[in-house]
């Protein structure tokens, strides 16, 4: 326990409403991952243990977690599978989250338990299934989106690039069915208590095609795992990957991946991202 005083780390305005919305509070730890502004909090107060969360004024991230847990979360909280949202500042940029008990399971030997992911699949489905819409625009947009990425500074070949807009112009753009996506469904959101899964960080929700969300265990615990990818899928309930969307989603996810983490400077998953996108563009020969 640090036993800081939270506004250490806050705004003058934002200690202000967390006092007001919980009196008296101390930080226990620190949790945020130092690669952006987002900031998170294990807060407690003589009551209860909670989490907070705010991040800068260009930081998209805490307004999507808002609406994911104003309007999207709620399936999930019933069951016992996330947190419920206590109170929240939009102005601010300030949310408090119940405390939910477990440790991360990236990195222990539940990341490699086909039962926690038969649990993470059968919780996407509960997720992706509460609203669908159709927009035929979806994947133009993200061609442009990509586009932009490959001008911005980044560590991907010339001929690399070359490649992956040879892809691109070769893509016919296709309705797409969108659902309620977590966009970064993976093991270092879930936490497990006691064998039970329940997901965290809805900071990069949006509504997106429900495969999208097994991007990244596509490209990271299925690899080399089937029984892992089998189990997810049974969970889930069906496979919802079909070619040949989904080898561009992994294109997509390897340059996104690549570009975000060479430009917030985390060198280890830059590399995992070039990785991905030598796997990704492998598909497409």
């Amino acid at each position: 326990m640090t036993g800081n005083d939270p506004a250490q780390f806050l705004a003058a305005e934002q200690a202000a409403q967390l006092r007001a919305w919980l009196g008296n509070v101390e930080v226990v730890r620190d949790l945020s991952w130092n690669l952006t502004d987002t900031r998170v909090l294990h807060l407690r107060t003589s009551q209860q243990d909670c989490i907070l969360k705010t991040g800068g004024e260009g930081n998209h991230h805490i307004s999507r977690e808002l609406i994911a847990h104003q309007s999207y979360t709620r399936e999930l909280k019933t069951r016992g599978l996330a947190a419920e949202m206590l109170f929240y500042s939009e102005e601010l940029r300030l949310m408090v989250l119940d405390y939910l008990p477990g440790t991360l399971c990236a990195g222990t030997g539940d990341e490699l338990s086909p039962d926690i992911h038969r649990q993470a699949g059968a919780a996407l489905k509960i997720f992706h299934s509460q609203a669908y819409r159709l927009d035929p625009d979806y994947e133009s947009r993200l061609l442009v989106k990509f586009r932009r990425l490959l001008s911005s500074e980044h560590r991907i070949s010339v001929s690399q690039c070359k490649e992956i807009e040879r892809i691109f112009a070769a893509q016919e753009p296709q309705d797409a069915v969108l659902v309620p996506t977590h966009g970064d469904w993976q093991p270092r959101n879930w936490l497990v208590d006691q064998g039970q899964l329940r997901a965290i960080d809805f900071g990069r929700f949006e509504f997106r095609p429900a495969a999208s969300d097994l991007a990244r265990l596509g490209s990271q615990q299925f690899k080399g795992h089937p029984e892992l990818e089998s189990a997810f899928i049974e969970g889930y309930g069906e496979d919802p990957r079909h070619e040949p969307s989904w080898r561009l989603m992994l294109l997509r996810e390897a340059i996104g991946t690549a570009i975000w983490a060479y430009q917030v400077g985390d060198a280890e998953f830059e590399a995992q991202g070039h990785r991905m996108i030598q796997d990704a563009l492998a598909r497409f020969e």
